[in-house]
Protein backbone atom coordinates (compact mmCIF):
# COMPACT_ATOMS: atom_id res chain seq x y z
CA UNK A 1 0.00 0.00 0.00
CA UNK A 2 2.98 2.46 0.67
CA UNK A 3 4.11 1.98 -3.23
CA UNK A 4 0.69 2.68 -4.07
CA UNK A 5 0.67 6.41 -1.74
CA UNK A 6 4.04 6.91 -3.73
CA UNK A 7 2.46 6.69 -7.20
CA UNK A 8 -0.69 9.00 -6.29
CA UNK A 9 1.31 11.40 -4.41
CA UNK A 10 2.48 13.09 -7.48
CA UNK A 11 -0.91 14.10 -8.60
CA UNK A 12 -1.86 15.48 -5.11
CA UNK A 13 1.61 17.38 -4.99
CA UNK A 14 0.93 19.21 -8.72
CA UNK A 15 -2.64 20.20 -7.75
CA UNK A 16 -1.55 21.53 -4.46
CA UNK A 17 1.15 23.56 -6.60
CA UNK A 18 -2.26 24.64 -8.56
CA UNK A 19 -3.30 27.79 -6.32
CA UNK A 20 -0.02 29.18 -5.96
CA UNK A 21 0.55 29.31 -9.61
CA UNK A 22 -2.42 30.93 -10.24
CA UNK A 23 -1.71 33.53 -7.11
CA UNK A 24 2.06 34.31 -8.30
CA UNK A 25 2.19 33.74 -12.11
CA UNK A 26 -1.95 33.54 -13.83
CA UNK A 27 -3.63 36.29 -11.55
CA UNK A 28 -0.66 38.83 -11.86
CA UNK A 29 -0.14 37.90 -15.95
CA UNK A 30 -3.00 37.15 -16.80
CA UNK A 31 -4.21 34.14 -19.43
CA UNK A 32 -1.27 34.29 -21.81
CA UNK A 33 1.03 33.18 -18.56
CA UNK A 34 -1.02 29.41 -19.44
CA UNK A 35 0.70 28.99 -22.51
CA UNK A 36 3.79 28.08 -20.25
CA UNK A 37 2.08 25.17 -18.61
CA UNK A 38 1.21 23.42 -21.76
CA UNK A 39 4.90 23.14 -22.32
CA UNK A 40 5.49 21.19 -18.79
CA UNK A 41 2.27 18.96 -20.15
CA UNK A 42 3.56 18.61 -23.33
CA UNK A 43 7.07 17.52 -21.44
CA UNK A 44 4.74 14.56 -19.66
CA UNK A 45 3.18 14.00 -22.58
CA UNK A 46 6.90 12.83 -23.87
CA UNK A 47 8.26 11.42 -20.36
CA UNK A 48 4.61 9.28 -20.51
CA UNK A 49 5.13 8.14 -24.25
CA UNK A 50 8.73 6.80 -23.46
CA UNK A 51 7.62 4.49 -20.15
CA UNK A 52 4.91 3.29 -21.89
CA UNK A 53 7.26 1.91 -24.38
CA UNK A 54 9.85 0.62 -22.32
CA UNK A 55 6.65 -1.00 -19.97
CA UNK A 56 5.49 -2.95 -23.07
CA UNK A 57 9.26 -4.20 -24.32
CA UNK A 58 9.77 -5.00 -20.44
CA UNK A 59 8.28 -8.31 -18.10
CA UNK A 60 6.33 -6.11 -16.49
CA UNK A 61 3.35 -6.36 -19.30
CA UNK A 62 3.10 -10.48 -19.37
CA UNK A 63 -0.79 -10.90 -18.92
CA UNK A 64 -1.81 -12.67 -15.37
CA UNK A 65 -0.97 -16.54 -15.31
CA UNK A 66 -3.96 -19.04 -16.62
CA UNK A 67 -5.53 -20.65 -13.52
CA UNK A 68 -4.73 -17.26 -11.73
CA UNK A 69 -7.18 -16.36 -8.84
CA UNK A 70 -9.86 -14.16 -10.13
CA UNK A 71 -10.99 -13.44 -6.26
CA UNK A 72 -10.04 -13.75 -2.64
CA UNK A 73 -10.10 -17.53 -1.98
CA UNK A 74 -11.74 -16.63 1.64
CA UNK A 75 -15.05 -14.99 0.26
CA UNK A 76 -17.69 -15.90 -2.06
CA UNK A 77 -18.68 -13.99 -4.98
CA UNK A 78 -21.45 -12.59 -3.66
CA UNK A 79 -19.28 -11.41 -0.61
CA UNK A 80 -17.02 -9.97 -3.19
CA UNK A 81 -19.54 -8.02 -5.08
CA UNK A 82 -20.87 -6.46 -2.26
CA UNK A 83 -17.75 -5.54 -0.86
CA UNK A 84 -16.83 -3.72 -4.16
CA UNK A 85 -20.16 -1.71 -4.42
CA UNK A 86 -19.53 -0.49 -0.56
CA UNK A 87 -16.24 0.61 -1.72
CA UNK A 88 -17.90 2.78 -4.42
CA UNK A 89 -19.75 4.18 -1.97
CA UNK A 90 -17.36 5.52 -0.18
CA UNK A 91 -15.60 6.38 -3.52
CA UNK A 92 -18.59 8.69 -4.00
CA UNK A 93 -18.28 10.32 -0.53
CA UNK A 94 -14.32 10.90 -1.12
CA UNK A 95 -14.71 12.57 -3.69
CA UNK A 96 -17.95 14.64 -3.47
CA UNK A 97 -16.63 16.27 -0.55
CA UNK A 98 -13.08 16.42 -2.38
CA UNK A 99 -14.82 18.36 -4.87
CA UNK A 100 -17.02 20.48 -2.69
CA UNK A 101 -13.56 21.98 -1.51
CA UNK A 102 -11.36 22.03 -4.72
CA UNK A 103 -13.90 23.96 -6.73
CA UNK A 104 -15.63 26.07 -4.56
CA UNK A 105 -13.35 26.38 -1.26
CA UNK A 106 -11.78 29.60 -2.83
CA UNK A 107 -15.11 30.98 -3.71
CA UNK A 108 -16.99 29.87 0.28
CA UNK A 109 -13.48 32.21 1.65
CA UNK A 110 -14.09 35.43 -0.58
CA UNK A 111 -17.76 35.04 0.33
CA UNK A 112 -18.06 34.24 4.38
CA UNK A 113 -14.51 35.86 4.97
CA UNK A 114 -14.38 38.68 2.14
CA UNK A 115 -10.64 37.49 1.61
CA UNK A 116 -8.93 38.39 -1.49
CA UNK A 117 -8.38 36.49 -4.28
CA UNK A 118 -4.80 35.68 -3.90
CA UNK A 119 -5.42 35.20 -0.34
CA UNK A 120 -8.03 32.29 -0.66
CA UNK A 121 -5.76 30.63 -3.18
CA UNK A 122 -2.87 30.19 -0.66
CA UNK A 123 -5.81 28.88 1.92
CA UNK A 124 -6.74 26.31 -1.07
CA UNK A 125 -2.94 25.43 -0.94
CA UNK A 126 -2.57 24.59 2.37
CA UNK A 127 -5.83 22.18 2.16
CA UNK A 128 -4.46 20.45 -1.00
CA UNK A 129 -0.82 20.05 0.51
CA UNK A 130 -2.56 18.47 3.09
CA UNK A 131 -4.31 16.39 0.40
CA UNK A 132 -0.84 15.39 -0.97
CA UNK A 133 0.72 14.56 2.83
CA UNK A 134 -2.49 12.41 3.85
CA UNK A 135 -1.83 10.58 0.58
CA UNK A 136 1.82 9.23 1.41
CA UNK A 137 1.27 9.14 4.79
CA UNK A 138 -1.99 7.08 4.44
CA UNK A 139 0.09 3.88 2.52
CA UNK A 140 1.96 3.24 5.75
CA UNK A 141 -0.39 3.74 7.84
CA UNK A 142 -2.71 1.17 6.50
CA UNK A 143 -0.05 -1.10 6.11
CA UNK A 144 0.50 -0.73 10.11
CA UNK A 145 -3.52 -0.77 11.41
CA UNK A 146 -4.69 -2.26 8.31
CA UNK A 147 -6.84 -0.63 5.34
CA UNK A 148 -10.33 -1.35 6.77
CA UNK A 149 -9.06 0.98 9.78
CA UNK A 150 -7.63 3.43 7.29
CA UNK A 151 -10.99 3.60 5.30
CA UNK A 152 -13.27 3.74 8.75
CA UNK A 153 -10.82 7.00 10.07
CA UNK A 154 -10.36 8.63 6.93
CA UNK A 155 -14.11 8.72 5.90
CA UNK A 156 -16.07 8.49 8.47
CA UNK A 157 -13.69 9.82 11.43
CA UNK A 158 -13.38 13.14 9.31
CA UNK A 159 -18.04 14.21 10.25
CA UNK A 160 -17.01 16.06 13.28
CA UNK A 161 -14.38 18.45 11.31
CA UNK A 162 -17.02 18.83 7.91
CA UNK A 163 -19.93 19.33 10.42
CA UNK A 164 -17.85 22.29 12.32
CA UNK A 165 -16.34 23.77 9.08
CA UNK A 166 -18.93 26.34 7.65
CA UNK A 167 -19.32 27.73 10.96
CA UNK A 168 -16.20 28.68 12.73
CA UNK A 169 -14.04 31.98 11.90
CA UNK A 170 -11.12 32.14 9.39
CA UNK A 171 -8.47 30.16 11.01
CA UNK A 172 -10.46 27.62 12.39
CA UNK A 173 -11.64 27.09 9.06
CA UNK A 174 -8.06 26.89 7.28
CA UNK A 175 -6.46 24.49 9.89
CA UNK A 176 -10.17 22.00 9.83
CA UNK A 177 -9.67 21.91 6.11
CA UNK A 178 -5.80 20.84 6.01
CA UNK A 179 -7.19 18.32 9.16
CA UNK A 180 -9.97 16.83 6.73
CA UNK A 181 -7.57 17.23 3.43
CA UNK A 182 -4.69 14.85 5.70
CA UNK A 183 -7.43 12.39 6.89
CA UNK A 184 -9.63 11.72 3.67
CA UNK A 185 -6.61 11.57 0.77
CA UNK A 186 -5.42 8.46 3.01
CA UNK A 187 -8.59 6.60 2.33
CA UNK A 188 -8.14 6.56 -1.87
CA UNK A 189 -4.90 4.41 -1.31
CA UNK A 190 -6.36 2.04 0.96
CA UNK A 191 -9.60 1.47 -0.53
CA UNK A 192 -7.51 0.32 -4.11
CA UNK A 193 -5.46 -1.89 -2.65
CA UNK A 194 -8.21 -3.66 -0.38
CA UNK A 195 -10.01 -4.01 -3.92
CA UNK A 196 -6.89 -5.53 -5.25
CA UNK A 197 -6.90 -8.03 -2.19
CA UNK A 198 -10.74 -9.10 -3.15
CA UNK A 199 -10.01 -9.96 -6.59
CA UNK A 200 -6.29 -10.83 -6.69
CA UNK A 201 -6.45 -12.07 -10.41
CA UNK A 202 -8.01 -8.44 -12.06
CA UNK A 203 -5.37 -6.08 -10.20
CA UNK A 204 -5.64 -4.10 -13.60
CA UNK A 205 -9.34 -3.82 -14.04
CA UNK A 206 -9.63 -2.99 -10.72
CA UNK A 207 -7.36 0.03 -10.82
CA UNK A 208 -9.03 1.05 -13.99
CA UNK A 209 -12.33 1.19 -12.43
CA UNK A 210 -11.90 2.84 -9.45
CA UNK A 211 -9.75 5.44 -11.19
CA UNK A 212 -12.33 6.04 -13.54
CA UNK A 213 -15.21 6.36 -11.16
CA UNK A 214 -12.67 8.50 -9.10
CA UNK A 215 -12.37 10.63 -11.71
CA UNK A 216 -16.10 10.47 -13.05
CA UNK A 217 -17.36 11.14 -9.75
CA UNK A 218 -15.64 14.06 -8.98
CA UNK A 219 -16.62 16.28 -12.11
CA UNK A 220 -19.89 15.36 -11.83
CA UNK A 221 -20.13 16.46 -8.96
CA UNK A 222 -18.25 19.68 -9.24
CA UNK A 223 -20.81 20.46 -12.12
CA UNK A 224 -24.13 19.53 -9.98
CA UNK A 225 -22.46 21.25 -7.02
CA UNK A 226 -21.95 24.28 -8.81
CA UNK A 227 -25.91 24.39 -10.03
CA UNK A 228 -26.56 24.05 -6.14
CA UNK A 229 -24.47 27.23 -5.95
CA UNK A 230 -26.32 29.21 -7.76
CA UNK A 231 -29.85 28.11 -6.72
CA UNK A 232 -28.93 27.89 -2.86
CA UNK A 233 -25.65 29.73 -2.18
CA UNK A 234 -22.07 28.43 -1.81
CA UNK A 235 -22.69 28.48 2.35
CA UNK A 236 -25.59 26.13 1.78
CA UNK A 237 -23.66 23.81 -0.52
CA UNK A 238 -20.80 23.66 2.37
CA UNK A 239 -23.36 22.79 4.54
CA UNK A 240 -25.04 20.11 2.44
CA UNK A 241 -21.56 18.79 1.85
CA UNK A 242 -20.78 18.64 5.44
CA UNK A 243 -22.80 15.42 5.95
CA UNK A 244 -21.50 12.89 3.30
CA UNK A 245 -18.74 11.55 4.93
CA UNK A 246 -21.64 10.05 6.95
CA UNK A 247 -21.47 7.37 4.22
CA UNK A 248 -18.48 6.28 6.28
CA UNK A 249 -21.08 4.15 8.21
CA UNK A 250 -20.95 1.52 4.57
CA UNK A 251 -17.51 0.51 6.02
CA UNK A 252 -19.02 -1.90 8.71
CA UNK A 253 -20.08 -4.07 6.04
CA UNK A 254 -16.44 -4.79 4.60
CA UNK A 255 -15.41 -8.05 5.29
CA UNK A 256 -11.95 -8.39 6.71
CA UNK A 257 -9.98 -9.36 4.45
CA UNK A 258 -5.92 -10.69 4.46
CA UNK A 259 -3.32 -9.86 0.73
CA UNK A 260 -3.69 -13.32 -1.15
CA UNK A 261 -0.55 -15.00 -1.67
CA UNK A 262 -0.42 -17.01 -5.26
CA UNK A 263 1.04 -20.62 -4.72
Amino acid sequence: MGWQSLFQVGGNAGSALGPLLAAYIILPRGQESLSWFALAALGGMALLTGIGRWYARSDHARPVRRGAAVRHPGLTRGQVNRALAVLMVLILSKYVYLACLTSYYTFFLMERFALAPDSAQLCLFVFLAAVAAGTIIGGPVGDRIGRKTVIWISILGILPFTLLLPHVGLTATVALSAVIGLALASAFPAIIVYAQELMPGRVGMVSGLFFGLAFGIGGMAAAGLGVLADWKGIGFVFQACSVVPLLGLFAALLPNVSPHKEP
